[in-house]
């Protein structure tokens, strides 16, 4: 007798449900993801085998290029109001009006305080994609640091005038001679500005421990 051969039937199955979750996670992720900001400049952190999370927001991130250039920028979930207030009190100490254009420009979180405030104004005419451009023009651009005008620390305070809560982290390159860093930490405890952090990369930790 020969063998009856079961008909094979295709398998259906309804993948909507499962493509309208894929596109919620992904919505999801989208809507709380924090993205980094681009720098001005690009800085190569050192190694540490130190694992200590540097806040995502309610920051004053400060750069140091190797060669001692300096810029800064605030991270925070209302940084653009923060960010446009502080820089409102910069003009005002530096008797400089900003349109609101210029406010908004440097509301932006790719935006840097990068150049001496004698510039600042015609920085903030650039469009965010040609401020490198505008950097480069200008030997790099970099807040003054030096004794007899330091903007740096004015940044800071005014900065911290506006935010008491705001931290503040540090990120030289590997390539950047200690003095010129240890130039920006003086600059912070001049204005008691004493807890900072410095941020690394992670390595391994060496062996035998």
């Amino acid at each position: 007798m020969g063998k009856v051969k079961t008909k094979k039937k295709d398998t259906f199955i309804d993948m909507t449900a499962m493509s309208d979750v894929t596109v919620l996670l992904i919505t999801f992720f989208m809507l709380t993801a924090n993205f980094i900001p681009l720098e001005p400049i690009q800085v190569i952190t050192p190694a540490s085998v130190m694992e200590t999370k540097v806040p995502d927001y309610n920051l004053i991130n400060i750069l140091i290029d190797p060669k001692g250039k300096v810029y800064m920028n605030i991270t925070n979930p209302a940084a653009k109001r923060d960010k446009i207030e502080t820089l409102e009190r910069m003009g005002a100490k530096y008797s400089i009006t900003f349109t609101d254009k210029e406010k908004a420009n440097f509301g932006e979180p790719t935006t840097f305080a990068a150049v001496p405030m004698g510039l600042m104004k015609q920085f903030l005419t650039v469009d965010v994609i040609e401020q490198k451009d505008f950097l480069r023009e200008h030997d790099g651009g970099g807040i003054p640091t030096d004794s007899l005008n330091n903007q740096l620390a004015e940044w800071i305070k005014a900065a911290k005038a506006v935010n008491r809560d705001f931290q503040l982290s540090i990120k030289a390159d590997q390539n950047t001679p200690y003095p010129l860093v240890r130039g920006v930490t003086s600059t912070l405890q001049d204005i008691k500005e004493n807890r900072f952090s410095l941020v690394t990369q992670l390595r391994g930790m060496p062996e035998g421990f």
